[in-house]
């Protein structure tokens, strides 16, 4: 089991930057990939990134390539998005989620993740 805890979201101005933290408890960190998705109001949950279990590979969507990126620490227990150059439509609830599968179709799909987070929210003022 793994338990996921965000932080470092907040309010800021477009063209500023944040750097989310998510947290995760429990001894099996390491066997997960880690993801982040993202819901605005009335909007489904998108997928923004994602990271191999020893972090040697990431994938981005194509709304944040380039301008986000994940990294993690396995001994630290810890995911991070920084965010840069950020956008009014970035504004959102960004959640953390961890994925056992190594199968690469998942990475993007969030109903294969396992474990979540209970989001940090992320808004970008014009």
């Amino acid at each position: 089991q793994v338990q996921l805890v965000e932080s470092g979201g907040g309010l800021v101005q477009a063209g500023a930057s944040l750097r989310l933290h998510c947290a995760a408890s429990g001894r099996t960190f390491s066997n997960y990939n880690m993801g982040w998705f993202r819901q605005a109001p009335g909007k489904e949950r998108d997928f923004v990134a994602a990271i191999t279990t020893k972090g040697g590979t990431s994938f981005y969507s194509d709304s944040v390539k380039g301008r986000f990126t994940i990294s993690r620490d396995n001994a630290k227990n810890a995911v991070y998005l920084q965010m840069n150059s950020l956008k009014p439509e970035d504004t959102a609830v960004y959640y953390c989620a961890a994925l056992l599968s190594q199968l690469l179709a998942y990475y993007t799909d969030y109903a294969k993740y396992q474990h979540w987070g209970q989001g940090t929210q992320v808004t970008v003022s014009s």
